[in-house]
């Protein structure tokens, strides 16, 4: 594996969310984003395993920058707007996704339209070049 120095991931999680719901959204958009990711992109992603001194492997784990920033649910939006057209490889997590079964999900989310959706955060990867000025306005979530 060649490390790649060239490219990032970032959450910009919803900054009204208590912790526990952010961290649900961006474990379930990272799960999502890499399991959509063919080989050649997840390549990209610098997956590395890395060894302990007790010769205990700790698998899988990206040596890539993963930032998390915070903004309120119409800068995600458009955000997300943006991802699309600067062709950034990208997931969200919205409200609807929340709550009951997937099933129920599934229904909450088809009858939400995109301007009343409540985005909880949208996480992308790409190159750092066009990430930066993307998301330079976002504060670090703390």
């Amino acid at each position: 594996m060649v490390y790649n120095e060239t490219h990032k991931f970032v959450a910009v999680v919803n900054k009204e969310l208590e912790v526990g719901k952010a961290l649900n959204a961006i474990a379930h958009s990272l799960a999502g984003l890499v399991s959509m990711a063919d080989e050649e992109l997840k390549e990209k992603m610098s997956f590395i395993d890395f060894p302990d001194k007790d010769h205990f492997v700790h698998k899988a784990i990206s040596g890539l920058s993963l930032i998390v920033l915070r903004g309120k649910n119409n800068e995600i939006k458009k955000l997300r707007q943006k991802f699309i057209e600067n062709h950034i490889f990208f997931t969200d997590f919205t409200e609807t996704m929340t709550g009951e079964t997937y099933q129920e999900q599934l229904v909450k989310t088809k009858e939400t339209s995109e301007e009343e959706m409540n985005y909880f955060c949208v996480v992308g990867f790409g190159e750092k070049k066009v990430l930066d000025p993307l998301t330079k306005k976002f504060s670090l979530w703390r």
